[in-house]
């Protein structure tokens, strides 16, 4: 048991919830971030503007989201080069098979197939064709027998959600704000959540709310503490920069909680925002205002996993602007800051509480 205990610490393979549940999924979000969604944006900007070479780049990028996040799983697990090279070819085997559900097939089987690579990597004196040899015959059998059952439940997740929301706005307009909320400070990606689930449609509006709600929130009420240093790291950046105040403070996350609790019903039930365009837009709030780019590619051009669930393009009016600005923006900029000053006079949340290290 030793020399078993020896060889994974020399190989650097780790089982921690934190190792696959955190990095990996974290850095998954990197990978779709910079093929799926930039490929969208792209490839919608270039279908508005008329320009074709804009829209065949944004499809390259789009293509290529299975290498990128199998490539990304593997940097997150540190694996060595001919591990991370060769799983180019096992995300994009896990994230054809996958289907819809495509990403989360993708998140275990890279796993699994890094870990393999990593083991052997190194340990013969044919090590260039051994190595990739085993990442590559492992994960793209693992991808032939049950990427197909992976993607299919994580559809069935997804579609669950979506009905649910459909049925039961507010309330589920409530549960998905602030899960999608809480998801995206914590260290986890809610974008990757959001991706492997193909959270889209009101469900979808209900988690931008609930993203947005974090993020804005905590920029606005901390801005006396950390100025506009701070407002445009977390309004634009990551509200995930409070986690080490949240941890020495619980109660300073009551403000930007409690508002996306109310964002989310009013996003579902008032103004029907629903977040048509790729998925892993859903789970990213305002940064790099990606959420937003998301909403508007999802009026004019609908993603394919929108489409599927009877998503169509959507005349633009002042009704969906309207719903965007002040569901993003200006709710969130509101209601946390009156919220926090509740929570200020209760003696819950103290000066320098909310200063970024």
């Amino acid at each position: 048991m030793e020399c078993i205990r020896t060889f994974l610490a020399r190989k650097n393979i780790v089982f921690s919830a934190r190792r696959y549940g955190i990095d990996a999924l974290g850095y998954m979000a990197h990978g779709l971030f910079c093929s799926l969604l930039i490929g969208t944006i792209l490839k919608t900007l270039g279908q508005q503007m008329g320009w074709q070479f804009l829209e065949e780049v944004g499809q390259y990028a789009f293509e290529m989201a299975g290498p990128a996040m199998a490539v990304a799983i593997g940097y997150a697990l540190k694996a060595d080069p001919l591990v991370l090279y060769s799983l180019a070819a096992v995300g994009w085997a896990a994230n054809k098979e996958g289907g819809a559900g495509g990403p989360l097939a993708v998140l275990f089987i890279a796993i699994i197939a890094a870990e393999f690579g990593k083991a052997v990597s190194k340990e013969t004196k044919v090590d260039i064709l051994v190595t990739p040899a085993v990442t590559v015959f492992i994960g793209v059998s693992l991808a032939k027998l049950i990427a197909p059952a992976i993607g299919a439940a994580a559809m069935a997740v997804g579609s669950f959600i979506m009905w649910a929301t459909d049925l039961q706005p507010f309330l589920m307009g409530v549960l998905v704000s602030v899960t999608m909320g809480i998801a995206l400070t914590l260290p986890i990606s809610s974008a990757a959540i959001c991706a492997s689930f193909g959270l889209v449609g009101l469900a979808g509006g209900a988690a931008v709310a609930g993203c947005c709600a974090q993020m804005v929130g905590f920029a606005v009420m901390s801005f006396r503490e950390n100025g506009w240093g701070g407002l445009v790291a977390q309004g634009l950046g990551t509200s995930m920069l409070q986690m080490p105040n949240i941890v020495r403070n619980p109660r300073i996350w009551i403000a930007p909680t409690a508002a996306s609790a109310i964002t989310g019903p009013l996003a579902t039930c008032l103004f029907k925002l629903q977040m048509n365009g790729p998925p892993v837009a859903s789970g990213m709030g305002t940064c790099g205002l990606v959420g937003q780019i998301g909403l508007y590619t999802g009026w004019v051009a609908p993603s394919e996993a929108a489409v599927n669930a009877g998503a169509s393009a959507t005349a633009i009016g002042t009704a969906e602007w309207l719903g965007l600005i002040l569901i993003c923006f200006v709710l969130p900029a509101i209601l946390t800051p009156a919220i926090n000053t509740l929570c200020r006079s209760a003696g819950w949340v103290k000066d320098g509480d909310l200063k970024l290290a």
